[in-house]
């Protein structure tokens, strides 16, 4: 079982649009199971949204989980992507952070949201005391190509000491339309290739933090 918290200190980075995506990616090479930590449950309505059965198990977690509850408690999954609150110093938030292989940080192409991630190497150091394995990623989300602040997000990412993929997330009316659906974009044909591709290619990074 390998377990992924998508974490970021503010909402509005596309977070759950993140999680849900890459749960679809991954549901494809096993079996996949969402945890809605977010009070708002928006993983949760998403995925009961339209007809299209949602390709991964998504529901709310046991309550005060840690790395040994998580296994024993969703021990047929191969991966777990928890949808966390945000804010880092929720307690569900430190707990996903305690018991995952992997955070994942989505962040938007905006100061207010850099300013906004200045803490996340302290918070990741506090996290790894009890985690000594953990491992981040931080995802540049919503990306506008023909933006001077996007094309200066990867190296303003540097400046944070942490990994950050060189895959980036860009802002298309078809994540909007997948939410709408319930479902991700693999299952929307030949109008999604692009963002298939897009997240194929995060993917492939992310199963590499993971190996």
């Amino acid at each position: 079982m390998k377990v992924i918290a998508v974490v970021n200190q503010k909402g509005g980075a596309g977070k759950t649009t993140l999680a849900m995506n890459l749960a679809g990616g991954l549901s494809r090479h096993g079996e996949t199971l969402v945890l809605d930590l977010d009070p708002q449950g928006s993983s949760v309505q998403w995925a009961s949204q339209g007809t299209t059965r949602f390709p991964a198990v998504v529901k709310r977690p046991i309550p005060r989980f840690d790395t040994a509850s998580l296994r024993k408690a969703y021990s047929e999954f191969t991966y777990i992507v928890m949808d966390c609150p945000p804010s880092l110093e929720s307690d569900a938030s430190l707990a996903a952070l305690r018991s995952c292989n992997l955070a994942i940080i989505p962040v938007l192409p905006s100061p207010v949201d850099l300013w906004a991630s200045l803490r996340l190497p302290t918070e990741l150091d506090l996290a790894k005391q009890a985690n000594p394995g953990l491992r981040s990623l931080m995802v540049i989300n919503q990306l506008e190509p023909a933006s001077a602040l996007s094309s200066a997000m990867h190296g303003a990412l540097e400046e944070f000491g942490l990994p950050a993929a060189k895959t980036a997330i860009r802002r298309r009316a078809i994540y909007r339309t997948a939410a709408l659906d319930g479902v991700t974009v693999y299952e929307l044909g030949r109008r999604a290739e692009a963002a298939v591709q897009e997240f194929e290619s995060l993917l492939d990074e992310v199963k590499n933090e993971l190996a």
